[in-house]
């Protein structure tokens, strides 16, 4: 669709999903023939996420947050709902993260129509798609109407009350009576619910160091790193004088934990180049890396979903040998270490899965330490065990 198109809509209930390449806030609001809602009831959102025919559904961070609208079940006199969103992160705009909305019926899930408004700039929040009713029929229409204000620009145009808290030396402003069960998503200081996966780590306070298990989001300032990254991945023997020969790989997965593709000392360069090792046995500049991958997230296929990092031992040498293995993420373009997961403890086994880095609906990519030995001595044998682990 383009901004202002319209269709026809042959089911009576839709769903609306938003997808950008950072996490939103979606929400959905019942208007009336006026263009106004009743009462703050009919914004609905994360916090307040069900009103008559309109629900508000979370995507859980691995798929986008949506509204689904049952047009039989809306009250008399709302004749057009209006679907929002606005970046999760504060004062984040829409700039180079264009949101595409796909209406799809909401009992098949049938993509019906699609709409990515075009030439965003310094909007933090927008319109983007609306379900009206025409003539007795139901419709939806592109929109792409920007705010600079937010989501509680909006809000406010619509006729909700926002409350948010004046400067101490402000003049009295005439404001509505507070609603305690409202509390929009750009009220500061923070959501009064957290959005999916906030309770992961992200890059914005620089290097990050993984405990086992730990996730770190490979956002900086809001924006997800669609560069090229290296990992390497290294290792010493735990007895002086003895050599310890082990080999890094990289497995590539689809989003059904289907083996797509693996990149090891025999295999240089997967994906169309998207995925490159250095060879056998590289000590990288600085860091002492014994062996580096490198992957240009940006160029990975869309099929690609999950990526897990492994060390095996093909000479049949146990970890028990090993005396400290890490594996660390660097920022090709820059040399900079973003993420490190030193590996401790070992275990008489001759493989082991270090990290994964996983592929969020939105496009982001989180990482992950895992620390899980195996007895897999070639990557052959660790696909499996690194598929049950995604």
């Amino acid at each position: 669709m383009t901004p202002g198109s319209n269709i026809p809509l042959p089911v009576a209930r839709v769903t609306v999903d938003v997808a950008a390449p950072v996490r939103l806030d979606v929400s959905g609001l019942l208007l009336t023939t006026d263009g106004k809602v009743r009462s703050d009831e009919d914004f609905i959102f994360y916090n307040q996420p069900a009103g008559p025919g309109v629900t508000y559904r979370s995507g859980g961070g691995t798929a986008p947050d949506a509204i689904v609208v049952d047009t039989a079940a809306l009250p008399p006199g709302i004749e057009k709902i209006v679907v929002t969103a606005s970046p999760d992160a504060t004062g984040q705009t829409f700039q180079g993260i264009e949101p595409t909305a796909t209406i799809r019926g909401a009992d098949d899930n049938s993509v019906l129509a699609t709409f990515t408004p075009p030439q965003l700039g310094t909007e933090t929040a927008l319109v983007v798609v609306e379900i009206y009713q025409r003539n007795g029929a139901w419709k939806a229409r592109a929109v792409g109407q920007g705010y600079a204000n937010g989501l509680a620009g909006i809000a406010t145009d619509f006729g909700v009350t926002v409350e948010e808290p004046a400067p101490a030396a402000a003049p009295p402003q005439p404001v509505a009576p507070p609603t305690p069960t409202l509390q929009t998503p750009v009220a500061p200081p923070a959501p009064a619910a957290p959005a999916p996966g906030a309770g992961k780590i992200n890059l914005d306070k620089g290097r990050v160091s993984l405990q086992k298990n730990q996730t770190v989001s490979l956002v900086k300032g809001g924006r997800p790193l669609l560069a090229q990254v290296k990992m390497g991945l290294g290792w010493e023997p735990a007895f002086r004088g003895k050599d310890i020969d082990l080999d890094a790989s990289v497995i590539a997965y689809g989003p059904q934990r289907n083996h797509i593709d693996s990149c090891y000392f025999g295999k240089l360069t997967i994906l169309n180049g998207a995925v490159k090792h250095s060879g056998d046995n590289l000590t990288g500049e600085g860091g002492g890396d014994d062996e580096v991958i490198v992957v240009d997230l940006g160029r990975l296929p869309q099929e690609v979903t999950a990526l897990v990092f492994t060390v095996n031992s093909f000479s049949g040498q146990k970890f028990t040998e090993v005396a400290k293995a890490y594996c660390r993420l660097i920022d090709a373009a820059s040399g900079e270490e973003l993420v490190r997961f030193d590996l401790t403890g070992a275990e008489a086994q001759t493989g082991v899965l270090m990290a994964k880095l996983i592929r969020q609906f939105s496009g982001e990519w989180d990482m992950t330490a895992m620390g899980d030995f195996v007895k897999a001595r070639t990557v052959r044998n660790m696909v499996k065990p690194a598929a049950q682990a995604l």
